[in-house]
């Protein structure tokens, strides 16, 4: 079936789902806050949104995520919390899985800090199985702990999703792993199949992020596993900080970029008028998919309409996130978003 319709040029298609983002509240407001989070969100054609629990405090009780979605009712897209594997992220004993996703947490990650300790994971996984909400794996060492995680789902027969993939040797474990009926889904970003490591050399921090940016061979190779399905989700990891933080030198700035407001295009302009993806692939791994992964119900009232083949050039300073720290500063990019509508209401208009 086909997912968008073209009408004078104009794709409509369903709103797009982002799986991994940080809007940094509570505790982090300067670097970004639920609200201008959402507004860059809404510009980029996100209806919704699932933000990572790595802030202060941790989103590791009901309380912290009753506290939160109170917060997101006022957004003009869907924010749906992602909660704390571990008390504080710290790896050691579990937090209340049922009665987060009673509260509204959507899945469990303890991204930024993953979990090290191989039985403290069995045991997310077998909990998180219990439960019926998706794990999300943050892979430090990548390929080393994604293949341990594979592994472990497939002992249990559970599933389990890696986050951020930038390696071609995590797409390798990955494909295998899927040939040999494991259940586990995976998501890259738009930076490691558009980005290599020599931008870091040419951008300094605005070119640093956790996982790195890698060799033309990773690139080739996470392209190759969005083209046969290895890698089911383009996510953004959207990651603000401020201007003083990335103006720090390489190695002691704080990684992370942002990507919202990037994203479709990046993903447009190096995906779809490289002749590697169709229109519906690129909805299919932006929209669908996510919302499939996450179990989230789509319906006609979500939508994102945009421009496939108008170019512009990106300026940071006309964003609407807080932040700034994008590697895509100045360079020109084909499809542009022109219309973003959640629950039927139009929440960016070009």
């Amino acid at each position: 079936m086909k997912l968008h319709k073209d009408i004078n040029g104009l794709i409509t298609a369903p709103g797009l789902v982002d799986i991994h983002v940080h809007f940094r509240e509570p505790g982090f407001e300067y670097k970004e806050d639920i609200i201008s989070g959402s507004l860059a969100a809404a510009a980029g054609g996100f209806a919704t949104c699932c933000f990572m629990p790595n802030t202060l405090p941790v989103l590791d009780s009901k309380e912290e995520i009753e506290k939160i979605l109170q917060k997101a009712a006022g957004s003009p897209i869907r924010v749906l919390p992602i909660a704390a594997v571990t008390l504080g992220q710290q790896g050691k004993k579990l937090t209340d899985f049922a009665a987060l996703k009673k509260t509204g947490a959507v899945a469990l990650s303890d991204d930024g800090l993953p979990i090290a300790d191989d039985e403290i994971m069995r045991s997310a996984m077998k909990l998180a199985a219990e439960n019926d909400i998706l794990l999300i794996s943050h892979c430090e060492d990548e390929a080393e702990m994604a293949a341990r995680d594979v592994k472990l789902a497939a002992e249990l027969g559970v599933r389990i999703h890696i986050a951020h993939i930038s390696l071609s040797e995590t797409v390798d474990i990955i494909r295998k792993a899927k040939d040999d009926g494991v259940r586990v889904t995976a998501e890259t970003c738009p930076h490691y199949f558009s980005l290599t490591s020599d931008e870091v050399a040419k951008q300094g921090a605005n070119a640093c992020m956790n996982p790195p940016l890698r060799e033309k061979r990773d690139v080739e190779a996470i392209i190759k596993g969005l083209c046969d399905g290895t890698i089911d989700v383009i996510a953004t990891d959207h990651a603000p900080h401020s201007q003083a933080e990335k103006a720090l030198p390489v190695g002691r700035a704080p990684n992370g970029i942002i990507g919202l407001e990037t994203s479709l295009a990046v993903s447009l302009t190096f995906l779809y008028h490289t002749g590697k993806l169709d229109i519906d692939d690129i909805i299919k791994l932006m929209s669908v998919n996510p919302a499939k992964i996450l179990g989230l119900t789509q319906t006609d009232d979500d939508l994102v309409v945009f421009d496939p083949n108008e170019q512009w050039i990106v300026e940071p300073s006309v964003f609407k996130s807080k932040s700034r720290n994008t590697p895509y500063a100045g360079m020109r990019l084909q499809g542009k978003v022109k219309q973003t509508v959640v629950n039927g209401e139009v929440v960016y208009n070009e």
